[in-house]
């Protein structure tokens, strides 16, 4: 009974809190801001001096609540602060995030999941995720085309280990983010010819992931199913 009292009232403090930064975000233009880098950057200039908090606190939020790619904001926030501070702090808030959802799973189970995630997304992957865990997980991660934090959220109602998960999010969630932030600070000096391959390679990239990737997505599970 103890155990139960408990559980609703974790359950309305993470309501609560998720509702309050929502709001707060919507509030201060934040999703507004998020369609575009440079609008995100101007976004969170405006909270100096503490926007390198303000930018954690973004990352971090947008793991559960916003829609926006953690790659967005990387971006934005390289262009900021530079490479390597963005690129820690975006690693650290994604880290944490990811770590935050699968801990409330595991606590509060399928009803806190279901606030996130269709019912389509978990018939699709939880059954593989409790079968493959650790092989699949990385995968996913690694891969652009899954829904990352959707993936940490159901993890946590499987039966890996909090160490296990989190080592594999610290193994493979950074690489996208370094990409990401390694753009946005356009630290890299790279020739005209260089940029004109790189941007015809990335074109090319997305070209294919948009007409093949829910392809490679499904020979993927279909792999796993065997």
């Amino acid at each position: 009974m103890e155990s139960k009292r408990i559980k609703i009232l974790l359950w309305v403090i993470t309501i609560a809190i998720l509702a309050g930064s929502a709001w707060a975000l919507y509030a201060t233009g934040f999703f507004q801001a998020a369609r575009s880098p440079e609008a995100l950057g101007e976004y969170i200039s405006r909270c100096t001096p503490w926007s390198h908090l303000a930018y954690f606190g973004i990352q971090l939020i947008s793991v559960v609540i916003a829609p926006i790619p953690s790659n967005i904001t990387a971006a934005a926030g390289a262009f900021l602060f530079g490479l390597w501070p963005s690129f820690l702090l975006t690693w650290g808030a994604v880290a944490a995030g990811s770590a935050i959802v699968f801990m409330l799973a595991r606590l509060l189970g399928q009803k806190f999941a279901g606030q996130f995630v269709s019912e389509k997304l978990s018939d699709r992957y939880l059954d593989v995720i409790r079968r493959k865990r650790d092989v699949f997980l990385l995968l996913a991660f690694l891969f652009p085309f899954f829904p990352d934090d959707l993936l940490c959220i159901l993890a946590g109602l499987t039966d890996i280990s909090f160490k296990r998960f989190f080592l594999l999010v610290i193994a493979a969630r950074p690489w996208g983010l370094l990409v990401a932030c390694m753009v946005g600070s356009a630290t890299v000096s790279i020739p005209l010819w260089g940029m004109a391959l790189l941007g015809a390679a990335g074109l090319a990239v997305f070209l294919l992931a948009m007409k093949y990737g829910d392809k490679l997505e499904d020979a993927i599970m279909k792999r796993f199913e065997q």
